[in-house]
């Protein structure tokens, strides 16, 4: 997730100062230098903000998979497949 953020946000900050300049009819050696600057801010954002979401997910994911053993536990033991503190717990 973080190399999909941080490409994603330095191509788009990088096309839209490119097409900026062409717009406004700037010279193109001032836009390729501003546009790979905002690329590299940008893409560095992009890591940070994949980076968080990553962990996000991954914690949300583990909790849900936590919560769901224990419920499968918790119905194994209620049905007596199960004993309290054997060895596969």
């Amino acid at each position: 997730m973080l190399r999909n953020f941080a490409t994603s946000l330095g191509a788009l900050a990088m096309g839209l100062v490119a097409l900026r300049g062409a717009i406004l009819g700037e010279p193109s050696a001032g836009v390729a230098l501003e546009a790979i600057m905002a690329m590299a801010v940008f893409a560095v954002v992009g890591g940070l903000v994949g980076w968080i979401a990553d962990t996000l997910v991954r914690d949300a994911v583990e909790q849900a998979f936590r919560k769901r053993v224990e419920w499968y536990r918790e119905g194994l033991s209620d049905a007596g497949l199960i004993e309290e503190g054997s060895k596969r717990d």
